[in-house]
């Protein structure tokens, strides 16, 4: 069973509800955001399909019965969270910017979790002629319908990937020749930096910023000057600026 909860306090996603549903969603292919599990010894059919979500690197999260109880009725022991739409890969993303004969343009976010914001990401990086949008599979909001509403349609046309590890797909893309900015308050002003060649930006949540160890592996951290009495802008917004200082570097 499939059904879509517009106020659910929890998450705002499409929820497959039984084993059956969620195990053709698994042989399916399906993006899932994560599993909710009832506490307790498994049977045999859900035991393979945690299995499967392990094997797939889904998010699994052991909660009470009562918990299921709340969010959909005959769960069967077993909750998935479904993505609205399908993710891309890192791949696609660099054949795109390939078909294009143009210089690699790629969006990291780091620990982004509203929806709203992830879709006016995506909507931006689409409009600034961005090749992709690559989110983290943990501490991060997916696919959501919210985040996919609010890209106004942008899904449509720019490929999002998830990554089990953002560090990893850092490293993978500095081996491609891809230099990665990080957005910092305590790095140098963007208006010093070259962003001509094939280049990947690192944007955190507003607040906590990019974590400590993901800045570390970028090439070179920038900042945006502020000038007024609060601290630091909605990420969406500085993602925005970013991705237009590079449209602008490269005279387009």
């Amino acid at each position: 069973m499939e059904t879509k909860l517009a106020n659910n306090p929890v998450a705002d996603s499409f929820i497959l509800t039984g084993r059956n549903p969620i195990r053709e969603a698994l042989k399916s292919g399906r993006d899932l955001e994560k599993l909710l599990v009832q506490k307790g010894e498994l049977s045999g059919s859900a035991r393979e399909i945690v299995a499967e979500a392990k094997a797939r690197k889904i998010m699994i999260q052991l909660v009470d019965r009562s918990r299921l109880d709340e969010i959909a009725p005959r769960h069967q022991g077993l909750i998935a969270y479904a993505s609205a739409f399908q993710y891309s890969t890192v791949e696609d993303i660099l054949h795109l910017a390939e078909s294009r004969n143009e210089p690699p343009f790629l969006i990291l976010l780091d620990g982004i979790t509203d929806p709203h914001n992830l879709g006016a990401i995506i909507r931006s990086a689409e409009c600034a002629g961005a090749h992709g949008v690559i989110v983290p599979r943990h501490r991060s909001v997916g696919l959501t319908p919210s985040a996919v509403k609010s890209s106004a349609g942008a899904v449509e046309y720019l490929p999002v990937a998830r990554v089990p590890n953002m560090n990893q797909c850092i490293e993978e893309l500095k081996k491609k020749n891809i230099w990665v900015y990080g957005l910092t308050m305590s790095g140098t002003d963007y208006r010093q930096a070259d962003f001509s060649g094939p280049l990947a930006l690192v944007i955190g949540a507003e607040g906590e910023g990019v974590s400590s160890l993901t800045l570390k592996k970028c090439d070179m951290l920038l900042s945006l000057p502020l000038r007024g009495h609060i601290e630091s802008l909605n990420a969406s917004v500085a993602a925005g600026i970013m991705m237009y200082a590079v449209l602008s570097g490269r005279g387009r």
